[in-house]
């Protein structure tokens, strides 16, 4: 909502002279500071940059935008987080008018005249802020920015009235912001939650509630809330949850629809749901449907939990360390500053979404903003000064008493998995929104990556930095455990036997030691460098594309010399490694169970804690890995000589057995495979396919390892996650495949979602969506372009934006393919006054990229797969999609065996047509949205038609009557502000 200011009656804000610079693809606006508006093509735009500081909005990307690694400017962003912190505008001038209530600018002239106007309104508001209720002094905070060469700082202090500083000169405590925050209390654990079930009808007038009095009737929406309450249901059997599969059409309103049953159940058992997404927008959006439920701000703070990671979440102690080194790095104050600002001002310190714009990241440096998350694994929990203040631990607090708590899949399934990743609390019920990703997810959180990376990762969390510099954020087991064992000799050995064990892991410089591959200083050190060496030399000499950008990869079967030997000389490492963090997780156990009257709460949630740690990183990690390299050891002599292929072979791993997917219902095993215990019991090696690989980022090396997933992942799944619950709901627009055959379709999103792993049937819900896509919708194929000229290629994206008049969505199936497009059509789109705005090209966020885009009815936007998954933008911002080919599964080891065990070229085509369908969903969102979708590949076959819905014809045409028609279909469609706000947003809650 745009904010009027009121109209100060105090003298115009002081402002910088500074001329004003918009920039664009093909050259920049300048505005002087004598009122003079000039053009400037690109080369004098970079010269103007380079020169005298201007008055910018978001300086990074005007940097890039022109090859420069910096500028000196006057950000206007910089101003607004330090106004407005843990606030949000979209990082563009338009977004910035918005934000303060000024007109918004039409044209690239408006936003030059636009920018000081911004800055004089920003400035305005600091000199008429009531700062009473501030957690932080921005007076001396500014007056600290401004030693460390902040820009704004003598305006921002002139404004606030103290063009000379803080009175006290106390600016260094002032970012100390973590004095000023209030701490959470500790409670008695909740009593288990009640046995009551939600009814249809009752499910059906809790809707009816959330929705209002007046509210438009739906009935698919309360056919959806009926359908799913067999999740609240009491279970009948042990490891036999109530799960309810449901498919809801984009506008029924699933959303509110699975809300209604579960705030209703978590209100009358007193105990929370988990509702679980897989991109954190969506974590978001849910996040806004549930005011209709609790519209106290402050009952909902109690009622509404969003759980995340660790890593989501700012560390109070690594902000502190941060502020430490001011003296050094003065020039890291602006950053500081601006950090402290925010950590005052945030609901919930998270740093990946809420109340933490994605653009600040970019403007203030990533290591200065998300990497004082706890992204390594750092925590020292109780022992942490700021422990009673934690943003992590008050989540976890909260997320024990609330109603809703509302996650992500990556987490649940960790957690479930471990017995609890921060606390042993695990819910009973759950709502698996976005459940066609479920397979994915899974994928994700149950594989073995025994690689260079996390092998260093392990030795860091070990043994702590290694750089030898006084201050560091990088802290070891050491400190995490002191205090808790005084003077016991066991503790202190097996600590440092851990720490002996772990320097067998490789060090700093390991890429390039490895890549030397070579005895003496130059060469790997240790068994873990030995066997990557090792690896990366079998990648090498065997896998295809060597001269290409992208990640190489080759079986395991028939390893080079030498490879087997250095597995074994890892194992044992590993071994060593793996029995003295089993041993203080021991210890750790038996103090709990003796000291149980008398250890303190924060003692036991210390322990707690570092059990668990304990279990992932030695049980679970360790053991996993040494699992995996049991398949390379050398076989004995009477099974194989040296040319055998290993027993992990991937090539040889689902030959001879039934299809996971085969008939019947199966139990999945005791053991994931990951969970190794001493005696490194684990599932049977078929369920795997294991690989080695060489990552790869721009042609650049940046990993090499030995890679083990699930072939089916959603077994798992089902024996961590869904075995242990009473009711899930797995939901999602595109759950079903599109085949034609109802039974089949129905069979396929069981497969994907685990459902044939559990005992019990998986109740079939399906409602469809109440939107006209026939009359609402076209879909083309485009036959004349070829699809490998990218040319070609970019010329069709041209035409076809432009023939919307943007409000365009860009995919791609490959990240150069899309930089190759951008570079061919962004000064075109410009030139016709439509921006282009591009994924790994812009240097923002994905949601930040969305924002921009949904907020500017003419942008184009180019993305790949999670900009297709990702994108919620009703209305006449998007009103085109065009696909640049069929995107069919990325050919790999991995897919090879998915492929074989799953149906072969029908395991492709259901991959495809769900992508397609989930491209294809983005473009209607409402009741009045009109949209086209072009796919850009002559060879896309007619089976995948079953991606789009009934009633849709798709049209085989060449591109000029594609574009004939893209323009003929949209000039029809209504405009204009009665049109942008037709009543209901999209489908109440996506």
């Amino acid at each position: 909502m745009t904010e009027v200011l009121p109209q100060p009656s105090c003298a115009p804000a002081r402002l910088p002279e500074a001329d004003a610079l918009v920039v664009g693809a093909s050259g920049g606006t300048l505005l002087t500071t004598d009122g003079e508006l000039r053009a400037l093509d690109l080369d004098a735009l970079k010269a103007r940059l380079a020169g005298p500081p201007l008055l910018l909005c978001h300086a990074r990307a005007a940097a890039r935008r022109v090859g420069l690694a910096s500028v000196r400017a006057f950000d206007l962003l910089e101003l607004f987080a330090f106004v407005r912190p843990a606030r949000f505008c979209l990082p563009t001038p338009r977004g910035l008018a918005e934000a303060v209530g000024l007109p918004l600018p039409h044209t690239p002239d408006d936003a030059a005249l636009t920018l000081p106007r911004c800055a004089e309104r920003l400035l305005r508001e600091l000199a008429h802020y009531d700062w009473a209720n501030e957690r932080s002094d921005p007076v001396a905070i500014a007056w600290s920015m401004g030693k460390g060469g902040w820009p704004w700082a003598p305006f921002a202090l002139a404004a606030l009235g103290k063009p000379h500083g803080p009175d006290d000169r106390a600016a260094g405590r002032a970012l100390q912001v973590w004095h000023r925050l209030p701490e959470w209390t500790q409670e008695a654990p909740p009593p288990p939650p009640g046995p009551h079930p939600v009814a249809p009808r009752e499910a059906r007038r809790r809707l009816a509630d959330l929705l209002g009095a007046g509210a438009e009737p739906r009935p698919q929406q309360s056919d959806y809330a009926s359908a799913v309450t067999p999740a609240f249901a009491p279970r009948a059997a042990p490891d036999a949850p109530n799960l309810v599969l449901a498919e809801a059409g984009t506008g029924v309103g699933k959303t509110l629809g699975y809300l209604a049953p579960a705030t209703l159940w978590a209100e009358i058992n007193k105990a929370p749901v988990w509702v679980s997404t897989y991109t954190r927008n969506l974590q978001h959006q849910i996040d806004r449907e549930l005011d209709r439920r609790y519209p106290d701000r402050d009952a909902k703070v109690r009622k509404v939990v969003i759980r995340k990671g660790r890593e989501n979440y700012l560390c109070l102690l690594n902000y502190e360390e941060a502020t430490g080194v001011l003296p050094l790095s003065p020039h890291h104050a602006t950053a500081i500053g601006l950090m402290a600002r925010w950590t005052a001002a945030t609901r919930d310190g998270d740093l990946t979404g809420g109340d933490f714009p994605g653009w600040l990241a970019d403007l203030i440096g990533r290591g200065r903003s998300l990497g004082l998350a706890d992204r390594r694994g750092e925590c020292v929990y109780s022992a942490c000064p700021h422990y009673g203040k934690c943003f992590i631990e008050r989540s976890i607090r909260r997320a024990r008493r609330a109603e809703i708590v509302v996650a992500n899949h990556a987490l649940v399934m960790i957690q479930a998995a471990l017995g609890g990743v921060d606390d042993t609390h695990l819910p009973t019920r759950y709502v698996f929104d976005e459940g066609h990703h479920l397979f994915d997810a899974a994928d994700g959180a149950f594989a073995g990556h025994l690689s260079g990376r996390e092998t260093a990762e392990l030795r860091r969390w070990i043994l702590g930095s290694e750089t030898g510099r006084r201050r560091h954020r990088g802290r070891g087991l050491r400190r995490r455990v002191e205090g808790l064992f005084g003077e016991d000799s066991a503790a202190i050995a097996d600590l440092d036997d851990a720490e002996r064990a772990a320097r067998a892991l490789p060090g700093e410089g390991w890429p390039q030691r490895i890549a030397a591959e070579a005895d003496g200083a130059t060469g790997p050190r240790g068994p873990t460098e030995a066997f990557l060496a090792l690896v990366r030399r079998q990648v090498l000499a065997r896998a295809a594309g060597q001269d290409g950008p992208y990640s190489l990869e080759c079986d395991t079967a028939y390893p080079v010399d030498g490879l087997p030997a250095a597995a074994g000389r890892l194992d044992a490492a590993l071994d060593r490694l793996q029995r003295p963090l089993v041993a203080l997780a021991k210890l750790m156990r038996r103090r709990l169970k003796d000291e149980a009257d008398t250890l303190e709460s924060h003692t036991r949630y210390r322990l707690e804690a570092l059990i668990r740690a304990l279990e992932r990183r030695g049980r679970i990690e360790a053991g996993g890995w040494r699992a995996m390299l049991a398949v390379l050891e050398p076989p004995p002599p009477e099974t194989g000589g040296p040319h055998a292929p290993a027993h992990g072979s991937a090539g040889s791993r689902t030959e001879g057995r039934p299809s996971p997917f085969g008939g019947g219902r199966q139990r999945p095993p005791a053991n994931d495979g990951l969970r190794a215990d001493d005696s490194r019991e684990a599932a049977a090696p078929e369920a795997f396919v294991d690989w080695f690989a060489v990552e790869r980022e721009q042609g650049r090396e940046v990993d090499v390892g030995f890679y083990r997933h699930w072939i089916d992942p959603t077994v798992p799944f089902a024996a961590a996650v869904a075995a242990g619950a009473h009711g899930l709901v797995v939901t999602s627009a595109t759950l079903t495949d599109g085949t034609g055959d109802a039974e089949a379709d129905w069979r396929a999103a069981e497969t994907r979602t685990g459902a044939t792993h559990l005992p019990q049937p998986a109740i079939r819900a399906g409602v469809p969506s109440p939107f006209d896509y026939a009359a609402q919708t076209r879909v083309f194929v485009v036959r004349d372009v070829r699809k490998d000229d990218l040319d070609q290629v970019a010329a069709a994206y041209d035409a076809l934006f432009l023939a919307a008049g943007g409000g365009a969505l860009g995919l791609f199936t490959a990240i150069g393919r899309l930089r190759a497009v951008h570079r061919r059509i962004a000064e075109p789109l410009e030139a016709a006054g439509l921006p282009l705005y591009a994924q790994h090209v812009d240097g923002m966020d994905v949601a930040t990229l969305v924002d921009i885009f949904r907020g500017e009815e003419h942008a184009c936007l180019l993305g790949t797969d999670a900009v297709r998954d990702g994108v919620d933008v009703p209305g006449r911002s998007l009103r085109l999609i065009v696909f640049d080919r069929v995107p069919w599964p990325r050919p790999s080891i991995l897919h090879r065996a998915r492929r074989q065990a799953f149906g072969g070229k029908a395991y492709d085509d259901t991959i495809t047509r769900l992508r397609l369908k989930q491209a294809y969903g983005r473009l209607v969102r409402r009741a009045d949205d009109m949209g086209v979708f072009v796919l850009l590949d002559p060879m896309m076959p007619s089976r995948l038609a079953g991606a789009f819905p009934p009633g849709v014809a798709v049209e085989r045409t060449g591109l000029a009557e594609a574009v004939a028609a893209v323009r003929e279909f949209l000039e029809a469609e209504p405009s204009g502000p009665e049109s942008a706000t037709t009543a209901g947003t999209e489908d109440r809650g996506r």
